[in-house]
């Protein structure tokens, strides 16, 4: 679990970090609050805008940019970056969730334009920090290849910027679905403080922050120290109705702490006395209650009963998992300038954030036996110690029952002696970096240059507690000379309660780890080349060095084979094998960019601006690139911006689709041979599948056991994008901006999801059934294969349009802001290995896969009032409905959703000390039912299940 611990240090360094610069502030005065620009700073009116390398006086793009201020910031309700940029309407899945359903483990992404890898992963969206790059994330399964928004501390941010277009010929590769900027505090003199507290009106899931920054500026000197802490508490599933039970109806008893045994040899067993089918494949016992004892001798059958329902049922989302898990960061940000000369500028800039994150999962589901079972191979003696129909328990030898390994039987059993499996990632992020830059003259014009350079290392220490050793197991449950004669085996009863002993002995601890790292270098330079009459023609260009490494270790324990079982089928323990990987790549790249004012106060327009940019990447695993981006803007009259982009993409192999060594996972998907072969008639991959199957009476509530693997022969993926909108300013404070945008990706480096594999496989047969490995005699799946492949293409289209209205009246000012997404299409195409052709997948208004849900429409609205020392915001955000996956117990649609928040605020003291109470999720809406999503039932990276949130937040400048 999460170390309190962490609190107390990260409050006594926050504690000693402000203190010693309240020290360094005193003598200046510590009521001085008006910010000045920092020595060298560009004059006052340029800018860099997201999305160009050239300083500007006029920030409006001509490609749609969204700015996310201080000020957006503090009244949005969020407390990471994260949880504020998921809620753009141009936001696709996302990582956010830290339960147990889903592949975060307590990390955080972007995902633009759904165009992220798998899982919400956002790999083909560059996020910057001051326009510099970011490292990679790592993972409780191997490393990542998206930034963990999780690592950037809450209390560095000043503002960011999105840029939702195309932009690899201008920042480089990854850059395909658009731009994230996150902007770093600037110098100041004070002290600035805030915390925020919260919690759900179910009395869960409370959550505390806040964050430090203290400044000082002397002569030409300056310096800036934050400091960041977030603490959240978990959210069980059986606290809200909709994920206490799996939405899949149960046809058949599942595994329980009571077990489920097939035994043969009970069957019309004359000593005990049993009936025909006792204990057979079709009619398994169940003991009577969990942690019953059974009788000696004749009466050991006694003991347990035939498995039915609804006797039987058991409910293992109930059992203590977490629908979110809590989660602890703190990190601290430093940067010092320096005005080394006139026209010379040094920064250096240090971090370290630290994440300790836990996901609490049911036992394991054990499911063991002879020639049954998922892991075969183990046999339990007429002899063993706790079998209760062998001679220790009082049978005579002649009736004693042994259960060998060339046998039929089969064991199921919650592992609750063993206890809750528990995942816990520790996260560690260092960074340091230094900077210069000056301006000089050329062609009689100012220029500006820098130079920058960083270093920084991601890693992760994962441990997962209460799996399963089978070869302790193996040993427990065989010979009882050979488990004595091996130190420290301790028999194991799996027909009654535990020991703690017992447990012990069979407990597995994964323990792993990996990191990845990041070297980058940049030298830039941008100014103006001439002037033409519509104004001044400015060049930017510059060089970038890239290094990016990832090393992932595997536990060596989990990995190694099992000394007893059949372990070219069998792994050694219950914990995910996979092989340790290591690679890395690096880069050169040059650039340039060139803004060209084409008109001004024209007869025929008011302005017509031009800007190219191209860019060449040369990488060390797939070559070179060169890659291009044209934009125009025309004023036709003052008030209306017409603007179009045209970009190229590329984006290289990352390190994880490369070289990610195979790894065992459990995918969430519903079999389409559910109910079996005859249920099935006209799938023909279903055949074979007995009557009654049903995926959820195996595994782990019905997830489906796979392998995913990197591929070396990856080619690189290149995109087309285009965009064209217009904005316009036709009254004062007004602003109306409408985008739309089309994106093709050729090559798409992708993994087709379990869903679609498994129904390909059903529906077509053949050679798409090589990728799913069913139980010959059950049907259930025990291998699902999916890798990263170069598919045929992805396109996608929409629209965006944004609303803004600020005005004054006599009794405050007002802000109003509609921002909209419309999704028009979201195409796959994938090759056909059957016919050769393609296979085409449209996923617009589509929500029937598992955590990859695509509504048409997404959209907030916020209304904003600021009065006389108190202000308030009402906030909505809307998600459309989408489809659902045909099933039993609910229509096939998922609704859409409305969330409200609303907070007030007031100021004390001339804006230097402000408090608010707000409430997110005012009408307490929870997710819709998704079929598609089971077994927690929605997806978990699209909505919020945790209801009603009440919160209270305090602000303090000095």
């Amino acid at each position: 679990m999460i170390d309190r611990g962490i609190y107390r240090r990260a409050s006594a360094m926050m504690l000693g970090a402000s203190l010693l610069t309240i020290a360094l502030i005193a003598p200046a005065g510590a009521q001085e609050l008006a910010a000045t620009p920092a020595a060298g700073a560009p004059e006052a009116g340029e800018v860099v805008v997201t999305g160009s390398r050239i300083q500007r006086r006029d920030a409006a793009t001509v490609g749609p940019l969204l700015t996310i201020t201080a000020d957006d910031i503090a009244k949005s309700g969020s407390v990471s970056p994260g949880d504020l940029l998921q809620k753009l309407p141009s936001a696709g899945v996302s990582l956010n969730s830290n339960g147990t359903q889903g592949t975060s483990y307590g990390a955080s992404s972007i995902n633009l334009r759904y165009l992220g890898g798998s899982e919400g992963s956002g790999n083909r969206v560059l996020v910057l920090v001051d326009g510099h790059r970011w490292v990679d994330a790592v993972g409780q399964r191997g490393f990542r290849d998206f930034v963990d928004l999780n690592t950037i501390p809450m209390g560095m941010i000043e503002g960011m910027e999105v840029l939702k277009d195309g932009a690899s010929a201008i920042y480089g590769a990854d850059a395909i679905a658009g731009v994230v900027n996150i902007k770093t505090i600037r110098p100041f003199d004070g002290i600035r403080g805030s915390t925020r507290m919260g919690i759900t009106d179910k009395g869960d899931g409370s959550e505390y922050s806040a964050t430090l920054n203290v400044g000082k500026r002397f002569g030409r000197a300056s310096i800036v120290l934050s400091g960041s802490y977030y603490e959240s508490k978990a959210i069980r599933t059986d606290a809200r109705p909709l994920t206490t039970t799996s939405l899949v109806p149960v046809t058949a008893p599942g595994t329980s702490p009571s077990g489920l045994y097939i035994l043969p040899g009970l069957s019309s067993n004359g000593y005990f006395g049993t009936r025909p089918g006792f204990a057979g494949s079709s009619a398994p016992i169940a003991l009577n209650t969990p942690g019953t004892l059974y009788g000696s001798g004749a009466s050991a059958d006694n003991a347990f009963h035939t498995a039915a329902l609804p006797g039987d049922y058991y409910n293992t989302q109930a059992q203590g998992i977490y629908s979110a898990g809590p989660s602890q960061r703190y990190g601290f940000y430093g940067r010092f300038d320096y005005e080394l000369a006139d026209n010379l500028n040094f920064k250096f800039e240090g971090l370290y954030n630290e994440r300790k994150s836990d996901q609490l999962f049911s036992p394991v589901l054990l499911d063991i036996g002879g020639t049954a079972g998922t892991v075969r191979g183990f046999y339990i003696p007429n002899n063993q110690a706790f079998n209760p129909f062998g001679t220790a328990n009082g049978v005579p030898t002649a009736n004693a029952l042994a259960f060998g390994a060339n046998s039929a039987f089969r064991v199921r059993k919650v592992m609750t002696d063993v206890g809750n499996r528990d995942n816990i990632q520790d996260v560690q992020t260092w960074r340091i970096a230094a900077g210069l830059d000056g301006s000089f003259k050329l062609f009689g014009n100012n220029w500006r240059w820098d130079a920058f350079g960083s270093y920084a290392k991601n890693s992760i220490q994962s441990t997962a507690l209460n799996g399963i050793n089978y070869d302790n197991l193996y040993l427990a449950l065989g010979n009882p000379a050979t488990c004595a004669a091996t130190a420290g085996c301790v028999p194991v009863n799996l027909f009654g309660p535990m020991t703690p002993a017992q447990a012990d002995y069979i407990r597995f601890t994964t323990r792993e780890s990996n990191y990845t790292e990041l070297w980058n270098g940049t030298i830039n330079a941008t100014g103006t080349l001439f002037n033409l009459p519509a104004g001044e023609v400015a060049l930017a260009v510059g060089y970038e060095y890239r290094r990016n490494r990832g090393v992932d270790n595997p536990d060596a324990i989990a990995n190694a084979p099992s000394l007893y079982l059949n372990n070219a089928l069998y792994t050694k323990t219950t914990a995910q094998t996979r092989t340790a990987t290591r690679g890395s790549y690096d880069l050169h790249e040059v650039y340039g960019e060139l803004s060209v004012p084409v008109l001004k106060d024209s007869p025929v327009g008011k302005s017509l601006d031009l800007s190219l940019a191209g860019r060449y990447s040369r990488y060390s695993t797939v070559g070179g690139k060169a890659t291009f981006k044209g934009g125009l803007g025309y004023r036709p009259v003052e008030g209306v911006l017409l603007r179009g982009t045209y970009a190229q993409g590329f984006r290289a192999p990352s390190i994880l689709e490369l070289y990610q060594g195979a790894r065992q996972t459990s995918f969430q998907g519903s079999d389409p041979c559910n109910g079996g072969a005859a249920a099935n008639a006209g799938k023909p991959g279903c055949v074979g599948v007995p009557a009654g199957y049903n995926q959820a009476n195996y595994n782990l509530n019905g997830l489906i056991p796979g392998v995913i693997s990197g591929n070396r022969n990856l080619r690189p993926e290149t995109s087309d994008s285009i965009s064209a909108g217009v904005a316009l300013t036709p009254l004062h404070g007004l602003s109306i901006t409408v985008d739309y945008y089309n994106i093709k990706i050729k090559n798409a480096i992708a993994s087709q999801s379990p869903t679609q594999i498994m129904q390909l496989c059903a529906q077509r047969a053949g050679v798409f059934c090589e990728l799913v490995q069913r139980d010959a005699s059950t049907g259930a799946i025990i291998n699902l294969l999916q890798g990263a492949q170069n598919l045929n293409s992805i396109k996608t289209d929409g629209v965006d349009a944004t609303v803004r209205y600020d005005f004054t009246t006599g009794v405050g000012r007002f802000g109003a802001v509609v921002d909209a997404s419309w999704l028009g299409s979201f195409r796959t195409v994938s090759p056909d290995p059957a016919t050769g052709g393609t296979i085409v997948d449209d996923r617009a208004g589509k929500g029937d896969q598992p955590r990859a849900t695509y509504p048409r429409w997404k959209g907030q609205a916020s209304l904003n009032w600021d009065g006389e020392g108190a202000n308030a915001t009402l906030r909505a955000r809307y998600i459309g409905s989408t489809t659902d996956v045909v099933n039993p117990v609910k229509d096939a649609r998922t609704k859409a959703v409305t969330y409200i928040d609303a907070e007030v605020g007031f100021d004390v003291g001339e804006g230097r000390t402000r408090f608010g109470i707000g409430v997110n999720n005012l009408f307490d809406t929870q997710p819709p039912a998704s079929y598609a999503n089971a077994p927690i039932n929605y997806d978990i990276y699209t909505y919020d299940a945790r209801g009603r949130f009440l919160y209270a937040r305090f602000s303090v400048k000095l």
